[in-house]
């Protein structure tokens, strides 16, 4: 078996059951069926997980320095079943597993060493999950089953951006050639630093270039995949002419030492002889290896080829020992001659460092202009696209709170103060009107509450990437359906969670509806508060509790940590 065989007609699908890939499955998928995981196959069992986490080696003994697993949860897929259609978010069917071992996952378990990832999008125990499993938090959902077994393609997947650029490994080998190739496969924008060291080491092993954006999960400082491609291609244009890109959609791994094996893989089957790793990336250690597979590497010059051993600085085995990791050392910048160089060189006390990512994004949330000394003006320029100030940024106020607590009255205040300023568009989803039109027919069971705050969260998050405000007064009594609110908002602007702390007896005193009343008499069923649990949020990034302050109070509070976060200007607007 090949890791790239390809069905030769489209399969037929008639009774399979079918799961639907999340982003991380996506990824391994695609990185499995176009070689990028030679030798793999398919999707790895317990027995070749096992023997990787002991031996990193499979269980037949090849060498190989990672789990890629797919995960899904109990009974989401029949016990029985042989063979399951892999679809893309968009309900495609690109490849067929063929099932030939189920495993466990045990609570400190996860997809390659993280939490257990099972739920794919729109997972919602319909017909076609086989089983009626509630993948988005209902029965069977805490507890996962491992598929292990081949997977053939079904078809060419066509989702994310810059679809053009992402080429095969094969493909990319054709382009590269038979040279020397230095790879940098990067989760963020590159800086000056990192340009002049691939400069430096590309001109000594006389290698061509090879980025690799790795787009499979939020980007470091400008979150985005495809504006992580932006600033890697505007990055490129200071590099030499003969630079490749290749995004990848390489998923992150458990620790440090799997990121840099998985990061190894991919490069030399990109076509790379040689890995760059960068001393300040803190999952990266430079220059250190492991234990791993020394498996074939791609044509050309391998590890003794040319001006393989003539970069300064660390190099070292990776522990896939597949291709040679190479860092230039420690650089600074210097002032005097207006260019990033090794620190040896630089007069001690003058030199600068760069700015960490947490100092670059701090710059872009300001909106304060990004150092010409720190990154070429053509990537900064991408940058300040990606991540504009947080005054013209979408965001979303999401408030959270028992029935009474008051929030639907701070956010139709919050709705009004934010109107009034006219420079976004502001949109306010509250409960019971979102229950009405959006989440019609939904029940109050915790599937179903989940699913009501997706979905808002779905629409806020929408409204935020268009630069709009969504103000959102849901009661959300769950925290993990509060979190997956955050990340989805967080992929497009900013999440700000403000928790109505209003206590249950002020709230049941003001129930002009008599429903407190109701669900103590067992009339009204699964009322939070009373029959159903409220989870107080302990990541909240304002607390307000409408029995101590005013309804004006309370609206000002909420503006006030706006204004202080740099959401909003300090100035009112003008009468």
């Amino acid at each position: 078996m090949t890791a790239g065989a390809q069905a030769d007609a489209a399969t037929d699908t008639a009774g399979w059951p079918s799961w639907t890939l999340d982003e991380r499955q996506l990824g391994d998928l695609e990185l499995l069926l176009s070689g990028a995981f030679a030798p793999l196959a398919g999707f790895m069992s317990g027995a070749d997980v096992a023997a990787v986490a002991e031996h990193a080696a499979l269980a037949d003994g090849t060498p190989w320095p990672f789990p890629v697993t797919l995960d899904v949860p109990a009974g989401a897929i029949a016990s029985d079943a042989d063979r399951v259609m892999l679809n893309d978010p968009e309900g495609t069917p690109l490849a067929v597993l063929e099932v030939t071992d189920r495993s466990p996952v045990y609570a400190d378990e996860g997809n390659d060493g993280g939490p257990g990832n099972g739920g794919g999008a729109d997972n919602d125990g319909g017909a076609d999950n086989d089983g009626g499993a509630d993948n988005d938090g209902g029965p069977g959902s805490g507890a996962l089953v491992r598929l292990g077994g081949r997977v053939t393609a079904n078809r060419e997947p066509e989702h994310g951006p810059f679809r053009r650029l992402r080429l095969s490994p094969a493909e990319a080998r054709t382009e590269l050639g038979d040279v020397p190739v230095l790879a940098f496969a990067t989760r963020g924008p590159l800086n000056s630093r990192q340009i002049g060291q691939l400069r430096h080491l590309a001109g000594q092993l006389r290698a061509r270039i090879l980025l690799l954006p790795l787009i499979s999960g939020p980007a470091d400082v400008v979150t985005r995949p495809e504006a992580l491609i932006r600033s890697v291609l505007a990055a490129a244009g200071s590099l030499p002419a003969s630079t490749l890109v290749v995004p990848v959609p390489l998923a992150r791994r458990g620790g440090p030492a799997d990121e840099m094996a998985a990061r190894a893989v991919v490069a030399a089957a990109y076509g790379a002889s040689h890995l760059f790793t960068d001393n300040a990336d803190p999952g990266i250690p430079a220059g250190q290896g492991g234990p791993g597979p020394s498996g074939p590497g791609p044509s050309g010059p391998g590890p003794s080829g040319p001006g393989s051993s003539g970069a300064d600085g660390d190099t070292g085995p990776v522990p896939a020992a597949v291709i040679p990791v190479v860092s230039a050392g420690d650089w600074a910048y210097d002032p005097a001659a207006d260019v990033w160089r090794p620190l040896a060189l630089i007069e001690a006390g003058t030199e600068r460092a760069e700015l960490t990512p947490g100092e670059l994004g701090d710059l872009l949330d300001a909106g304060a202009e990004v150092p010409a000394w720190f990154t070429p003006p053509a990537v900064a320029r991408e940058l300040r696209s990606a991540r504009p100030p947080r005054a013209q940024r979408g965001f979303v106020l999401f408030l959270t709170g028992l029935s009474g607590s008051g929030k639907s009255t701070i956010a139709r205040d919050l709705r009004d103060a934010l109107a009034e300023r006219s420079d976004r568009g502001v949109t306010l989803l509250d409960g019971d009107l979102v229950r009405r039109l959006l989440s019609a027919g939904l029940t109050f069971s915790r599937a179903d509450r989940d699913l009501n705050i997706l979905r808002i969260g779905y629409v806020a998050a929408e409204i935020a990437r268009h630069g709009g405000i969504a103000i959102c007064a849901p009661i959300a009594p769950y925290a993990a359906a509060r979190a997956r609110v955050r990340e989805m908002v967080s992929e497009t602007g900013d999440f700000l969670l403000i928790y109505v702390a209003t206590p249950v007896e002020v709230c049941e005193a003001r129930d002009r509806k008599g429903l407190y009343a109701k669900a103590r008499a067992g009339v009204i069923d699964h009322f939070t508060g009373v029959s159903d649990p409220y989870e107080e949020p302990a990541d909240a990034d304002l607390v307000i509790d409408t029995s101590a302050m005013s309804r004006p109070e309370a609206t000002a509070a909420v503006l006030g940590l706006l204004k202080s976060g740099g959401w909003l200007s300090e100035t009112e607007p003008q009468a």
